[in-house]
């Protein structure tokens, strides 16, 4: 049993580590104090910074995402650009739209979106995905090998022919998801690792 335990135990730490960032936002319309959009960055599946519409700052949720901002303005000025700007307006008129294709003119309605990319560091293979929901259901997801989108709904075929024949929104898809993703990725990775070693969490 032992030789067993011991060959787990190595193909165990030995087997590739894939890592993860995924960026996610809930917009709400009609919920009682909750902010109209909370937006959250998760690395690994650990909460890396986190924002909303009431607070209006960036809160890193790690020790090593609190250090890299603070060494890098210029990326906390991406996450206060995306948090209380860019994504904010996006998601106030995607709901609007949204509301009138269901026929929803009043109560409580949530509207999700989840992107991010995966890296496997030991063999480089890297993918995306990039996905709303809405009142807790699928509502539209994009095809990252195709480029195109996927409609499960009869309501998101009309954003699915409006989003597929916007030629700048496909290319500002495929340069985050296949560049800017996997270069943050790869920077939160190292930076994480070489804080815990520095601060001696890690030997």
């Amino acid at each position: 049993m032992k030789p067993l335990f011991l060959l787990l135990l190595l193909c165990h730490i030995s087997s590739p580590v894939k890592h993860t960032l995924k960026f996610f936002f809930t917009a709400s319309s009609g919920v009682p104090n909750v902010p109209e959009l909370v937006s959250a960055a998760v690395v690994d599946e650990h909460l890396a910074a986190y924002c909303d519409t009431n607070k209006k700052i960036v809160e890193p949720k790690q020790d090593w995402m609190k250090k890299l901002l603070e060494n890098n303005p210029r990326h906390l000025e991406w996450y206060t650009q995306e948090c209380f700007k860019i994504q904010p307006n996006q998601f106030k008129a995607k709901m609007e739209s949204l509301k009138q294709r269901f026929n929803h003119s009043g109560g409580d309605h949530i509207l999700q979106r989840m992107y991010g990319c995966e890296w496997d560091d030991e063999t480089g293979e890297e993918n995306a995905f990039n996905q709303y929901g809405y009142n807790g259901e699928d509502y539209i997801s994009l095809d990252v090998n195709t480029y195109t989108w996927i409609a499960p709904k009869p309501q998101a075929v009309v954003t699915k022919l409006r989003w597929d024949a916007e030629k700048a929104r496909t290319k500002c898809n495929q340069m985050y998801l296949t560049q800017i993703c996997p270069e943050f990725l790869k920077m939160y990775v190292a930076f994480a690792k070489s804080f815990l070693l520095r601060t001696g969490r890690i030997t």
